[in-house]
């Protein structure tokens, strides 16, 4: 009888044993496929939940009086626009989302307003990313939450801005911060209001998470910034670039630390299966032993079906932790969840990676039947 004969009268006799091996196979693979396509969407969700705590960089004028910049907010100094996108220009920048920005205090309606000119983000050339800001039309503005109530103005208003018509196009929702009382408009718009023609005073930016973990990121960041803008400065706003990284590391460190655990527990239940068949079936062993079966006959046995037990289990695995991910994850992912995919190369991994794994967890026991003695065996049973 050749070799796959007598794998699948084995899988056909041992069904039992083949049915358990083959749970414990289920279990790995589904894990790993329902953690790695769980994991990636945890990966965008975090990447969304951090971005949206704002923009984490400063880049001011180099000579702005530091003073005065945090006893108002913004800088007294102004450079030119196109530093923008000069700094667009350059690859391999830790810098993303950079936001143009001229603010200035005016009076406006018998109140001091913060008037904030805006262009739309503008992505470095090896980065494209959705925008995490609001864009605002030439002839349009946004009103801040404080601004609007107190001064009974709402969305589709027609309104005089320093001597300028323009209209309300939105009315922004409590902020909590200078956001509540400034007044957003289009940066060309602002600049021609208060007389400063291509000039800004600020450009915001958020710093990408792929620091060299042996520097401390600000001084990468001043660096990057010194070959690029030397006329201007970079302020990090600690509180959220340490959160944004500290949960990026957390996930990361939850699946390295989760998913090899759940790996090794399958790989010692089917390593404890096989061992089981092999003292059962040692009686069995001896007399192909004494008949003159060979031991690479006898590893092909038990090995060809670990093999077969893999591969099942990585089809049905597969499916059970797709199933799951598509299942669960929306209810655990709220913003990225519905973005969750089947990851049909993760089958291919799968089909590859599940036999060798069943093979390999059965290497053990199948080198303790092949070594057996057939005298001693059967003198003993």
């Amino acid at each position: 009888m050749n070799t796959p004969y007598l794998i699948f009268s084995e899988i056909r006799h041992r069904k039992l044993n083949v049915l358990l091996s083959l749970l414990g196979m289920v279990a790995a693979v589904t894990l790993f496929v329902f953690f790695f396509t769980a994991g990636e969407a945890s990966r965008r969700e975090t990447t969304r939940i951090m971005r949206d705590l704002g923009l984490n960089l400063r880049i001011i004028p180099a000579h702005t009086a530091m003073d005065k910049f945090w006893a108002t907010g913004f800088s007294e100094a102004t450079m030119p626009e196109d530093c923008v996108h000069r700094l667009a220009a350059h690859t391999g920048l830790n810098y993303s989302h950079l936001l143009p920005l001229l603010r200035r205090q005016v009076a406006w309606r018998d109140r001091e307003v913060i008037l904030v000119g805006i262009l739309p983000e503008i992505a470095p050339v090896d980065q494209r990313q959705p925008s995490m800001s609001f864009k605002i039309d030439p002839g349009s503005i946004y009103l801040g939450h404080e601004l609007a109530r107190d001064l009974g103005l709402k969305t589709g208003d027609a309104v005089d801005l320093l001597g300028r018509e323009f209209t309300v196009a939105k009315c922004l929702p409590e902020n909590g911060s200078h956001q509540d009382i400034s007044v957003f408009g289009h940066l060309h718009d602002v600049q021609g209001l208060v007389g400063m023609p291509g000039r800004i005073n600020e450009i915001q930016a958020l710093n990408c998470l792929c620091f060299d973990t042996k520097r401390d990121a600000l001084d990468v960041l001043r660096e990057q910034l010194a070959s690029v803008l030397p006329e201007a400065k970079v302020i990090q706003i600690r509180s959220i670039a340490e959160a944004r990284e500290n949960q990026r590391r957390m996930i990361e460190d939850y699946l390295a630390v989760i998913l090899p655990c759940a790996l090794v527990v399958c790989a010692a239940w089917i390593g404890l299966l096989a061992m089981v068949n092999v003292r059962e079936r040692r009686q069995e062993i001896g007399l192909l032993r004494a008949l003159g079966r060979g031991s690479g006959r006898i590893a092909a046995l038990f090995l060809g079906k670990a093999v077969v037990v893999g591969i099942l289990g990585a089809a049905i695995g597969f499916g059970l932790g797709t199933g799951l991910a598509l299942i669960y994850g929306p209810g655990v992912f709220h913003v990225t969840g519905q973005t969750i995919k089947p990851m049909y190369g993760l089958l291919g991994w799968s089909a590859v990676i599940a036999p060798a794994f069943a093979a390999l967890s059965a290497f053990l026991p199948t080198m303790v039947a092949v070594a057996q003695d057939p005298a001693v065996i059967l003198r003993e049973e």
